[in-house]
C-alpha cells in the first residue's frame, strides 16, 4: 500500500501500559505511528473526539464499545483490530456498511481456566479473608474445605470448560455439567458427568459457568437458579457478567443463602467505584484479568502487529464477518 503520510495506530485500554513492549510495533515501520491510550473513555462522543484521527484502532477484547454510532463518525478508520475470534462490543454490520475492516487474532484460552480454578481454591480456603486477616495484624479466621471429594458442577464444557474440568480432576473432585447441547461424549472426553440443570444447581459444591453470552444465556443463572444452589455451595463466573443477575446473587449473598461467589465479569466494565459488587459479603472480586497474562498478551498483541502490517502490503487479514458476531 502506498502512502503519503504516516499511518495513524490507535491502541484502546492498554490498562497496564504494557503493549508497546509485549509486541514489535517498530517493525511496522517509520511510516506508522502508534499511540498508546492507558485510560478507558465509554462516553461516544469522548470516544469520538479521541479517534477521529485515527485510521487503524485496536481494541483488547470488549472493553470499548464501539456501536454504530460511534463508527459512523470515524470518518479516517479503516482497520479494526480486536484481540480474540469474537467482539460483541463492535457493530460489525455497521463496520461492513461502511466499508471498515474488522480482524481478530487468535486466542489461547487456558488462562482464564486457570483463573478459574484459582478462585475456586481461593473461596474453598477463604485466602483472601485470611490474608486480610493478616494484613491488619489478626491471625486464622475461617475453616476451609477440601476440593478433595466436593463436586464441581461446569455450566458449558466448551474448551474452556473442558479444561476446569480436567484440572478439577486432578485435584480429586467429582465433576458434572450441563448446558443445552451438552452430549455423553463430550463430557467422556473430560472425565464429566452429564446431568440436568436443576441437578447441577442442587447438588454441586462449586458451580463454574464457561458460556458465551448470547440471548439464551443472558440472565441464565437468576433468583430461581440461585435459590436451588446449596447453602453451602459457591458460584464462580469468569464468562460474561450479564449471564448471572447482579441483583439476585446480590441477595442471597447478603442473606447467606449460599456460601460465597467469586466474579471477574460484571454488567458493566470497569465497575463503577460506588457499585455495591465492591462491597458485597460473601464475595471475591476481580477486574476482568482472566486472559490477561504475558504470555496471552504476547499473542494479541503480537498478531495485532501482524494484521496490521498484512493491512499496510494489502494481503488477507484474519476478517471477522458481521455474521459471526454473538
Amino acid at each position: 500500500m502506498t502512502r503519503s503520510e504516516p499511518l495513524t495506530v490507535a491502541v484502546l485500554d492498554d490498562y497496564q501500559g504494557v503493549a508497546a513492549d509485549l509486541a514489535d510495533w517498530d517493525s511496522l515501520g517509520s511510516d506508522v505511528v502508534t499511540v498508546f491510550f492507558a485510560d478507558h473513555v465509554a462516553d461516544p462522543d469522548a470516544l469520538v473526539q479521541r479517534l477521529r484521527p485515527f485510521e487503524v484502532i485496536c481494541v483488547m477484547r470488549e472493553r470499548t464499545r464501539l456501536p454504530r454510532n460511534v463508527l459512523e463518525r470515524l470518518p479516517n478508520l479503516k482497520l479494526l483490530v480486536t484481540t480474540g475470534r469474537r467482539n460483541a462490543a463492535i457493530d460489525t454490520n455497521a463496520a461492513r456498511d461502511l466499508g471498515i475492516v474488522v480482524c481478530g487474532t487468535t486466542s489461547p484460552g487456558h488462562a482464564t481456566a486457570e483463573l478459574a480454578m484459582a478462585l475456586i481454591l481461593n473461596l474453598a480456603r477463604n485466602l483472601h479473608q485470611e490474608v486480610e486477616s493478616v494484613r491488619s495484624g489478626g491471625w486464622q479466621r475461617e475453616v476451609g474445605r477440601d476440593l478433595r471429594g466436593a463436586t464441581l458442577g461446569i455450566v458449558g464444557l466448551g474448551r474452556l470448560g473442558g479444561q476446569v474440568a480436567v484440572a478439577a480432576a486432578a485435584f480429586g473432585m467429582q465433576v458434572i455439567a450441563w448446558s443445552q447441547n451438552l452430549t455423553e461424549e463430550r463430557c467422556r472426553e473430560v472425565g464429566a458427568r452429564r446431568v440436568s440443570k436443576d441437578e447441577l444447581l442442587r447438588t454441586a459444591d462449586f458451580i463454574t459457568i464457561h458460556l458465551r453470552l448470547a440471548e439464551r444465556t443472558r440472565g441464565l443463572i437468576g433468583a430461581a437458579e440461585l435459590a436451588l444452589m446449596k447453602h453451602d455451595a459457591y458460584l464462580i463466573n469468569t464468562s460474561r457478567g450479564p449471564i448471572v443477575d447482579e441483583d439476585a446473587l446480590l441477595t442471597v449473598l447478603e442473606s447467606g443463602d449460599i456460601a460465597g461467589a467469586a466474579l471477574d465479569v460484571f454488567d458493566r466494565e470497569p465497575l463503577p467505584p460506588d457499585h455495591r459488587l465492591r462491597r458485597a459479603p460473601r464475595l471475591l472480586v476481580t477486574p476482568h484479568v482472566g486472559y490477561v497474562t504475558r504470555e496471552t498478551y504476547e499473542v494479541f498483541y503480537g498478531e495485532t502487529v501482524e494484521a496490521i502490517a498484512a493491512f499496510l502490503r494489502g494481503s488477507p487479514v484474519r476478517v471477522i464477518a458481521a455474521a459471526e458476531a454473538p
